[in-house]
């Protein structure tokens, strides 16, 4: 569902932007700007703008590339990576600049001439912005774009029919047929013919009521036209089908009961055509195509600066391509006045976090909590920052004032427990732990199985390390590894369920599974070699402990790991007729 790159442009921006899907390794750390230094050759500066790029550092490659230009402006290629990797990067300036000497050269050049009609429609050009969509390139893709950004291009001049008749040439796919109803909606709205507008944004979300952006877009255009109980029809439709607690729905329902007026939220040419690109990079987020969703995601920013939720999703591309400081850059770009900016806030600090600047995120999140005394989400993410540093009796004491504000827990406050459960695990404070990481299961929806798997393995974990319902546990676990079947830690936990109750085979089996899966844990290496030790494999026992002293375990794991290498194990093996495992009161 995006625009149609040529295959040059493609693989340039697969060579810069590579790895940014979800799970893919991070090989890029954040990089304070100032400490880059150019290269002094033109193919130093090349090379290093190569790294940065395979390296998923966009902004290291913008600064080599250009360098690189200014050493040889004639090179196409260099021109052509530049491009990209300023367009990626943010920098629009260069973006366009460069955008402009690539059609001279190649007036096919299908992502320049978008980036050129994006310009035109940033300064209110609309012929020349519907000049440079035509020639953008053909096919389904370029269609979809240029045809709505055309509409809006046309829309800006005032000519309504002919934005609706350029709509109206999308058909034969549902998509298609949602993205037309929506804009042409957004159009005639624009132009004062409400009760049209109203007919064609209704279809839109007919079609697909799950979409948030549809929903609040259809629910302000019920309040606007009178119709306030319509309007919370439609969210809480959303809130009870779809998606508890989402900030930008919360705002709209509080709104509409206080009969507060719903203002447009696309109001002019250049925020429609931004609610093109936004919702053109969300489709392709969902086809896993995030790389030219970033580039369409910075087009959008570009045209409307005030588009929280392009602004929310480019940051979140960005971060999880472990473009942690772009990230937060980009967060603290949140209008003040949007409902999404104190997830923004709390993105800020955690992201600073993740940077190495723990006291820094700290007092960011603490002065968020000052401002916003009953802010859960606040609490608990100063409460996740100190729990990553280990602090875990800062972090149970800041998840108790979290859920303290909480009054009667939800579905949504799952994680909550479940945080707050690991603290109180790692203090030693049973009872309490195993009590939150029930309440977690209990709370959290089963359609959150990835999640579920999560919890069931910590409680199943725990409970068989500290010897308690065994059997239990072992059903936990399970659970956890259909849920997850191919998570390592979670295997390793139900080959040591196994071990646990002297069923040596299976966890024989489940343990090295685990290994093949993450064979640098030294936890499961260890666990590995204990299994091996009780079946009478003592070389291998060693070869494993060996194995997992040199991973850099935990320094009490350490010492343990180096007692069994010197004498073996010297417990009794549990076995499944030994005597009935200790209970915990629970």
């Amino acid at each position: 569902m995006t625009f149609q790159i040529d295959g040059r442009s493609a693989a340039l921006v697969l060579a810069f932007i590579a790895g940014l899907h979800v799970g893919m390794p991070a090989l890029a750390q954040a990089r304070p700007v100032e400490k880059f230094e150019p290269a002094e050759s033109l193919e130093g500066n090349y090379l290093a703008a190569v790294v940065a790029g395979s390296a998923r550092d966009l902004g290291a490659a913008s600064i080599y590339l250009r360098e690189a230009i200014k050493n040889d402006p004639q090179n196409s290629e260099l021109l052509e990576r530049g491009f990209v990797a300023f367009l990626a990067d943010g920098a629009m300036n260069e973006t366009f600049r460069a955008a402009e000497k690539l059609i001279q050269r190649d007036a096919t050049n299908g992502l320049a001439q978008l980036a050129l009609g994006v310009r035109a429609l940033k300064q209110k050009n609309y012929a020349a912005a519907r000049n440079q969509l035509q020639r953008g390139g053909r096919g389904r893709s370029a269609d979809i774009t240029a045809t709505l950004l055309a509409a809006w291009a046309y829309s800006g001049s005032g000519e309504t029919n002919r934005a609706l008749e350029t709509l109206d040439r999308l058909k034969g796919e549902s998509t298609f047929d949602r993205f037309r109803d929506f804009h042409a909606g957004l159009i005639l709205d624009i132009a004062g013919r409400r009760n049209d507008a109203n007919r064609r944004l209704k279809a839109a979300y007919d079609a697909e009521k799950t979409n948030l952006r549809l929903v609040d877009l259809w629910a302000r255009q019920q309040a606007r036209s009178g119709d306030s109980e319509a309007a919370l029809a439609t969210l809480n439709d959303f809130e009870q089908r779809v998606r508890p607690n989402h900030p930008v729905v919360r705002d709209a329902i509080a709104k509409v009961s206080s009969k507060e007026p719903l203002q447009r939220i696309v109001g002019n040419t250049q925020q429609g055509a931004a609610e093109v690109l936004y919702g053109l990079a969300s489709a392709g987020i969902l086809q896993g195509d995030e790389a030219t969703a970033l580039l369409y995601l910075r087009f959008a920013v570009y045209l409307d600066p005030g588009h929280d939720l392009a602004v929310l999703t480019l940051a979140d591309i960005l971060e999880r391509a472990k473009q942690t400081e772009d990230a937060v850059q980009v967060y603290r770009r949140m209008p003040e006045n949007s409902p999404l900016r104190p997830v923004a806030d709390i993105q800020i600090g955690l992201g600073l976090e993740q940077l190495g600047k723990t006291e820094e995120a700290v007092k960011h999140l603490e002065g968020i909590i000052a401002a916003r005394p009953d802010d859960i989400d606040a609490t608990s993410a100063l409460g996740n920052i100190y729990r990553s540093r280990k602090r875990f009796e800062e972090a149970a004491a800041t998840y108790d004032k979290a859920v303290a504000k909480l009054g009667t827990p939800g579905r949504s406050n799952w994680d909550l427990f479940y945080s707050r459960g690991i603290a109180y695990e790692r203090t030693k404070k049973w009872p309490q732990a195993e009590a939150d990481l029930r309440k977690a299961l209990d709370l959290m929806p089963e359609a959150l199985g990835r999640e579920r798997a999560l919890v069931l393995n910590y409680l199943g974990y725990s409970l068989v390390d500290q010897n308690l319902k065994l059997e239990e546990a072992l059903g936990m676990l399970r659970r956890a590894v259909e849920l997850r079947p191919r998570d390592g830690y979670i295997i390793d936990s139900l080959g040591w369920a196994h071990y646990r109750l002297g069923r040596y085979d299976e966890a024989v089996t489940e343990l090295e599974k685990a290994m093949e899966l993450r064979p640098s844990d030294p936890v499961i290496n260890d666990h590995l070699g204990d299994v091996y030790w009780k079946t009478g494999r003592y070389l291998e026992a060693r070869y494993q402990w060996n194995y997992a002293r040199d991973l850099g375990p935990e320094p009490e794991d350490l010492a343990r790991i180096q007692r069994k290498i010197e004498k073996g194990l010297e417990d009794p093996a549990p076995s499944a007729n030994a005597a009935e495992p200790k209970k915990d009161g629970g």
